[in-house]
């Protein structure tokens, strides 16, 4: 079964993000050094825009082309999104994080690729259930073979989400993707608690004085070619 690269930065990569200076050119090396490391270009990578500020709906999907490569790696991104879906080998989808989760969805058989950000407003409104549904509406996936690759995020115990009864970030994302018809055996976690982690970025603990940088790590996804 064929399977995308599939990658998460850590501290000692450095901050993948700074909301206050996009162009920061360190910011842009910090991306550029890491995602060659996993073989990937820079300009063939397009950011994942997230934003809390336009309105109420934090599950917007949409497909990048060709012409968003390079988008957003220098600066702001046009457009916002809660998740990007390519169907191109070689075109990477990039997403930095600090508490919430970056889950990519693949779909062997159609060769779809989605990354999204699953954060609690997304996971209010059923982010994780969407994301699998999108593609199954869109691109003729079924559940069943979806394949999902879930990045650190902040643990039940340090940031639980009151509307969902107190559920953690990924107790939730587990349930909708059950939901959803996703094979439990079919996700791969990284189980690390951003908040508590020496080696993840975590903007709650940044928050509270417990960590000193309010930096950002990233996954990046992309089919190979």
């Amino acid at each position: 079964m064929s399977r995308p690269i599939v990658a998460v930065s850590t501290i000692a990569d450095s901050t993948m993000h700074n909301r206050l200076a996009l162009e920061d050119p360190e910011i842009i090396a910090n991306r550029q050094t890491w995602l060659a490391k996993q073989g990937i270009a820079l300009d063939d990578t397009t950011r994942v825009q997230v934003s809390y500020e336009d309105g109420e709906n934090f599950c917007r999907y949409r497909e990048a082309t060709e012409l968003d490569k390079g988008v957003g790696m220098r600066g702001l991104a046009p457009i916002v999104d809660d998740a990007l879906v390519t169907t191109q080998p070689g075109h990477a989808l990039f997403l930095p994080i600090a508490d919430c989760i970056a889950a990519t969805f693949y779909d062997p058989d159609n060769q779809v690729l989605m990354l999204s950000h699953l954060g609690r407003h997304s996971l209010e409104q059923r982010g994780g259930y969407k994301s699998a549904m999108y593609l199954c509406e869109q691109y003729g996936s079924k559940p069943e073979n979806l394949q999902i690759w879930l990045s650190p995020a902040a643990g039940k115990n340090t940031y639980p989400i009151f509307k969902l009864n107190n559920m953690g970030l990924k107790e939730a994302l587990y349930a909708q993707l059950a939901n959803a018809g996703v094979s439990h055996n079919h996700i791969n976690d990284m189980p690390v608690d951003t908040v508590t982690s020496l080696e993840y970025y975590s903007h709650s603990a940044y928050l509270r004085g417990d960590k000193s940088t309010d930096g950002r790590f990233a996954m990046v996804a992309m089919i190979p070619l």
